[in-house]
Order: C-alpha cells, then sequence, then structure tokens
C-alpha cells in the first residue's frame, strides 16, 4: 500500500536523523528539550483546524507527527521503548474504548455508543486513587491551573484567590491583570509558564496531600 511505503519512509528518515552522519543537534535534544517544540507545532495545528486551511492542516499534521516520531526515537536510543510500542498501545486502546465496533455486539446508536465508551473507561480508572489521576499536566499552564483547581475544589482544597481589582469589567481587568504579570516575569528574566506549571504542580502536591490526610 502507499500509505505503509510512505510510512517505511519516514521511519528510515527519522533514523537517518541519529545515524553515523546525522543531525548533531537532534541527538542532544531530550524530551524535555523538544517540550516548547511540541507546543508550539500543537497549537499551530490548532490554527490550521480554526482557519479552516486544508494544505496548513496537511503540513501541521506532519509536523506533530514528526514530534511523535522524534520522542520514539530517543525512547528507543534510551531502551525505554519503540515507535512500534506505541503504536501497539494506540492500537490497542482504541479496540478497547471501542466496543461498539470490535466488540462482540456491535451498534450504531449514539446513546448505546456513549454507554459503552464510558463504561470502558471507567474499567481503565478503577487503579485511580486522586481526583488529579488523569489530569493531563503537559496543557497550557493557564488552562492546567483552571483545571487542577477544579479538581482540588471537589476534594475541598481551595487556590489562592486574593481579588485583584473591582471593575464592570472583570474579564477585561483580569486580562490585564494576567498580561502584567506576564510582563514582569519577563522582565526579570522569568519563563511565565514554567513558573505558573510549577506552582500548579505545587497546588497538585497540596491536593493529594489532603486526599492522603483524609483516607482517600
Amino acid at each position: 500500500m502507499q500509505e505503509s511505503q510512505q510510512w517505511q519512509a519516514l521511519t528510515q528518515t527519522v533514523d537517518a536523523l541519529f545515524g553515523d552522519t546525522g543531525c548533531a543537534w537532534c541527538e542532544e535534544q531530550t524530551h524535555e528539550t523538544l517540550l516548547p517544540y511540541l507546543i508550539e507545532e500543537s497549537a499551530e495545528l490548532v490554527d490550521a483546524i480554526e482557519t479552516g486551511r486544508t494544505a496548513d492542516l496537511r503540513e501541521e499534521l506532519g509536523d506533530v507527527l514528526f514530534q511523535v516520531c522524534f520522542h520514539a526515537k530517543l525512547a528507543e536510543r534510551a531502551g525505554e521503548f519503540t515507535l512500534d510500542d506505541v503504536l501497539q498501545e494506540l492500537r490497542d486502546k482504541i479496540v478497547r474504548r471501542n466496543p461498539h465496533v470490535f466488540g462482540p455486539n456491535p451498534t450504531r446508536e449514539i446513546s448505546e455508543i456513549l454507554e459503552l465508551w464510558h463504561a470502558a473507561k471507567a474499567e481503565e480508572k478503577q487503579h485511580r486513587t486522586s481526583v488529579l489521576d488523569g489530569v493531563a499536566f503537559g496543557m497550557p499552564a493557564l488552562a492546567l491551573a483552571d483545571k487542577v483547581i477544579g479538581k482540588g475544589e471537589q476534594v475541598g482544597v481551595s487556590a489562592p484567590n486574593d481579588e485583584i481589582v473591582e471593575a464592570d469589567d472583570a474579564e477585561t481587568a483580569y486580562g490585564e491583570a494576567l498580561l502584567n504579570s506576564v510582563s514582569a516575569a519577563r522582565a526579570a528574566g522569568i519563563d511565565p509558564e514554567a513558573a505558573l506549571r510549577r506552582a500548579v504542580r505545587r497546588h497538585a502536591e497540596r491536593i493529594r496531600e489532603a486526599e492522603q490526610a483524609a483516607g482517600n
């Protein structure tokens, strides 16, 4: 098939980046140093989807796929797992979470599909011990902060909530306050995204400590 030929060519190209005459820059990267590129490429994919530009969508999907291949190659070089392992786990998850297609009683009724989907996910989550389990801590810092604060409120743990200003247009006022905070961080040589992410992780630890104290 044409797709399999293209896939083989892609994986061979990625392998070549790490070969004897490969890219010295690629060989120095880690999962952590690649994070800004993954975030940027994901954002560009979102933009391509929102603007509806087919050519851009095709290109950005490729860029995100390259990030997947890059991270998998780093893991393979470290002896952790391979791209084939990623593909196998993904396929298994798709089959497991879509019993309405791959199970013994397939259905196309949306209500039944949703019921089966939630049941499959609930089965996977049986081992979870915290409201934070399953939270994607790799999401953008502001979205992550909102998510974690909400999870904490479910178990009675509130984040600091000092009023910044009182104004008729609260959204504008808080937006300006956030913008000012980012500007101040930049002036101090601080990465505001990283700073907020670390603050959220500290709050997450407070949530987990509260859950442990409550015997959850």
